[in-house]
């Protein structure tokens, strides 16, 4: 464990490239959607919003199997199986004639996807613990949040030059490269002795491990609601800017200056988080990011939507507390079960995903001629975060008091 040893950039670089592929996979089709929907005969806007969504839902499913496979194969093996299905899962997508073929293509490239995504939390886990690990996690998310700054540009691009199915060639070509550097320059960092025999009880013991955690499962279920929401914006990004305000050519260049927000706030997080602490930092955030949201709702109750520029500056504060939430979510969860990194980061993936799909599908139907529902959600999963927030914070306190009576 090198808690407090300093760590290379390029190990920084490989994990955030681990995890770009899914950003990459997300948001370079946001400026094709339409076009992808004219041409496999899907014209309602909102059954077209299921191509973002869904591909959480493999996401959520392969992280299940592939993190308890970690624990016994190693992670290395785990990740080159998820970009074969990656792989596969594109080439279904290119091909696909109608929505509910390019749905499956979408869930399983998800679930290709949740290899490399769930094996570089694990990786980082292996070799960090405590606030430095939430530290690299921000500078990892620094340089991960760069793609969903520069995905939908790319995607307009070849849009605008080549058909939309160059989008998924470009995103294979990507996923090749990252494959081949992660072979080269990542050792294997499960060791021997740690691995687990993988049988039909791993994953139930593993379960049986995780809820003994209340911090653990508390903060998973936060990492829900706030993921949940955000997917809500994703999928429904083209539908407000294209549909709602007419920026159709400007669409991408308004994504990526809103995703630079979450990328200059999750630089900051990485310093700070030293500073402050990770429960502190995420505390504020979600305290900011509930407050943000209330505000709108109350402002902008059963009314049109405001000026672009009115909007732009809600989103603007929203995201920006997300920098400061996602990374120090993540690792507090992971904190107590660093001795199943692999098996318990896939459940938590697991079971916050699981909450987000419902909760984006649902308020996602909402979202036709405003903006409101969007934050209605926000509003809503913000408060129940704050709540449970300050329940584990109570239960923290006690388990602190219980070890230092102890010692």
């Amino acid at each position: 464990m090198q808690e407090n040893q300093p760590v290379k950039f390029e190990f920084i670089a490989l994990m955030a490239s681990l995890m770009s592929i899914v950003a990459l996979t997300i948001d370079a089709i946001l400026p094709a959607i339409s076009s992808i929907g004219i041409s496999i005969n899907s014209l309602d806007s909102n059954n077209n919003q299921l191509l973002i969504t869904m591909i959480f839902l493999g996401l959520g499913i392969g992280q299940l199997l592939f993190g308890p496979l970690s624990d016994s194969l190693g992670r290395k093996p785990i990740v080159y199986m998820g970009f074969i299905v990656f792989a596969i899962a594109s080439i279904i997508c290119v091909l696909s004639p109608t929505l509910e073929w390019m749905i499956f293509g979408r869930i399983l490239q998800g679930i290709g996807l949740a290899a490399p995504r769930t094996i570089s939390i694990a990786i980082i886990r292996d070799l960090y613990k405590g606030d430095y690990m939430a530290k690299i996690m921000s500078f990892v998310t620094t340089f991960f949040i760069l793609v969903p700054v520069i995905a939908p540009v790319m995607g307009k691009f070849i849009l605008n030059h080549y058909e939309w199915q160059g989008i998924f060639y470009v995103q294979l070509v990507m996923a090749f490269l990252v494959c081949i550097w992660f072979w080269k320059r990542q050792p294997e960092t499960l060791k021997p002795e740690y691995k687990i025999k993988f049988n039909k009880h791993l994953f139930i013991d593993g379960f049986k491990e995780l809820i003994k955690y209340k911090v653990t499962l508390g903060f998973t279920i936060i990492s829900g609601f706030i993921t949940g929401s955000f997917i809500v914006y994703l999928s429904a990004s083209q539908n407000i800017f294209e549909n709602q305000y007419g920026l159709i050519n400007e669409f991408p260049y308004i994504f990526a200056g809103l995703a630079a927000g979450v990328g200059l706030s999750t630089f900051l997080n990485g310093s700070l988080v030293m500073q402050l602490g990770m429960w502190r930092l995420s505390f504020i955030a979600i305290i900011i990011f509930s407050g943000n949201a209330l505000l709108y709702v109350l402002l902008f109750w059963n009314s049109e939507n405001p000026n672009l520029i009115i909007l732009l500056a809600f989103m603007a504060i929203q995201f920006f507390t997300i920098g400061f939430i996602f990374g120090n979510l993540r690792a507090i969860a992971m904190e107590p079960i660093g001795h199943i990194a692999g098996v318990g980061a896939s459940i938590t993936g697991f079971i916050s995903t699981m909450m987000a799909v419902p909760i984006a599908n649902y308020i996602g139907s909402f979202i036709n001629t405003t903006a409101l529902p969007l934050f209605i959600g926000f509003s809503i999963f913000g408060v129940f975060s704050v709540l449970i927030f300050l329940r584990m914070q109570v239960i923290q306190t006690k388990e602190l008091q219980v070890i230092q009576i102890n010692e």
